[in-house]
């Protein structure tokens, strides 16, 4: 069994094929935390980490038992400095002792040793006087491949070395993606040429079928999906744009096949801001149920039951 393999184990255990997107804004965070923070840190940045672990804490304290993955964007992370990174560390590791997946959102590209290194980083292992040590150790990662083959290798090498997996853009869910993404080439439109290139990157398929290299599709653009599903019958889907950017459960079910496998849907503000919403009867301490509720709703929306997958 490869990883992916073990996520879809776990996506039928809890019927629930949803990633939550660990963005932290501070708009999201009650004030009884911050200000507690605060009170006990005087430097704003350590202060407003601390925080943000809190929050995540409580968030993961209140889903681990129902979704099977969280996805912390790295960029909310690397904004507070060392101590966003040492919140990041923390989150990551806390969220795998309750049996999540961590899929780390970096994005990350370049050639040579700076993707070695940043493959080594995020889901591989540091050597350092004799030793080597996972550092973030996150169980996915999220790659930009733009630069080309030599840019993703390193990270399908530690993907294959320590049983990790990579999710590669492919046809992304922001408004402005068909700027590059969508452009026209005697061999099809260039999300089309990065999928046959993710497919042959992947390896061999795990038990259920899928290999190590998913693909980014977002939930935006449900007929692109439906042909990029048909396209890469092995490889398996982070689906994003679900909620917030407009997404919808019909539009994120294309990147699916029939018995409700191959992709996980990512959800941030809608199931961690949840408590923000208005007329939320969960608003303060009670901001964790109301991400839970919603990461149920959600559930629902998204409708599969994966009896015949048992």
């Amino acid at each position: 069994m490869n990883i992916f393999d073990r996520l879809i184990a776990r996506v039928i255990e809890t019927r629930n094929p949803t990633a939550v997107g660990l963005d932290p804004r501070p708009e999201y965070i009650p004030d009884f935390i911050t200000k507690n923070a605060s009170q006990h840190f005087s430097d704003p940045f350590q202060a407003i980490s601390h925080a943000v672990f809190l929050f995540n804490k409580s968030l993961i304290d209140a889903l681990y038992d129902i979704v099977p993955a969280v996805k912390p964007q790295v960029a909310f992370y690397e904004l507070y400095g060392a101590h966003g990174y040492d919140c990041y560390l923390k989150t990551v590791r806390y969220a795998k002792g309750k049996g999540l997946f961590v899929i780390a959102d970096a994005k990350r590209n370049d050639i040579a040793s700076s993707a070695q290194a940043y493959a080594d980083a995020h889901i591989g292992r540091v050597a350092l006087n004799g030793q080597a040590r996972a550092l973030f150790d996150a169980d996915f990662v999220t790659l930009n491949p733009y630069l080309g083959r030599d840019s993703v290798e390193p990270f399908l090498e530690a993907a294959r070395e320590y049983d990790k997996g990579v999710f590669v853009l492919v046809k992304t869910s922001n408004t402005g993606s068909g700027d590059i993404q969508d452009i026209d080439t005697p061999d099809g439109k260039i999300y089309e040429i990065v999928a046959e290139k993710v497919k042959a990157w992947g390896g061999e398929p795990g038990k259920y079928g899928y290999n190590r290299a998913g693909a980014v599709v977002g939930a935006t653009h449900p007929a692109q999906a439906e042909a990029l599903r048909a396209r890469m019958p092995n490889t398996f889907f982070l689906v994003p744009g679900y909620g917030a950017q407009g997404g919808t459960a019909a539009g994120a079910r294309k990147s699916f096949h029939k018995n409700g496998l191959g992709a996980i849907v990512n959800n941030s503000r809608g199931i961690i801001a949840a408590h923000t919403k208005p007329g939320c009867p969960h608003t303060g301490e009670g901001f964790a149920l109301a991400a839970r509720e919603a990461a149920i709703k959600m559930r629902e929306d998204l409708g599969f039951n994966y009896e015949d997958c048992q």
